[in-house]
């Protein structure tokens, strides 16, 4: 088996899981998450911990097995602590703002950028060049930063656009005469 699944995912207190059939819930402080799994692959919990077992010894089952235990995680980490990642907005006259649900950003354009924020994930602005997303689900939270991203990507001459927090932009020399 996977030398990932094999590790047993530890349980922290305050976070009830749920196995019924090829469904994994589990619930802690900051909500709850759902987990369908393959038909092969098989968790259980025992003493504060859950294993991820297969049922079948194949190549492509073991690597589900992994994926398996590590979403398992990250399912718990998002339920106790949950995720967020930050985005910078670079450039003159670049900035964020929020109103309810739709996030409102202006990036050069001739038109305003208008995102709707989709359910699960929350939308903050600390200042009108930064975006924070948060939420229990680790893809969602990613997908949305993404999508975000993307409206202007940095471009590699001026570092226009909107980056991620940590991310580093390498810049090109100009055109020489």
């Amino acid at each position: 088996m996977s030398r990932v699944a094999k590790k047993p995912v530890e349980l922290p207190g305050g976070v009830e899981v749920k196995l019924s059939g090829s469904q994994v819930s589990i619930k802690g402080s900051m909500g709850n998450l759902t987990l369908d799994l393959h038909a092969d692959i098989q968790v259980e919990q025992e003493d504060g911990t859950l294993r991820v077992k297969v049922r079948r010894e194949e190549q492509s089952v073991i690597a589900i097995a992994g994926t398996t235990r590590a979403l398992l995680a990250n399912m718990i980490e998002g339920v106790t602590a949950g995720f967020e990642r930050k985005l910078e907005l670079r450039g003159v006259g670049y900035r964020a703002a929020i109103q309810g649900n739709m996030l409102k950003l202006t990036l050069g354009f001739s038109h305003p950028v208008n995102y709707q924020v989709p359910e699960g994930v929350t939308v903050e602005t600390p200042s009108q060049t930064e975006v924070v997303v948060k939420g229990v689900d680790k893809q969602k939270v990613g997908q949305v930063a993404a999508e975000i991203r993307a409206y202007r990507p940095p471009e590699p001459y001026k570092g226009k656009g909107v980056r991620y927090f940590d991310e580093r932009v390498r810049i090109k020399e100009a055109k020489k005469k």
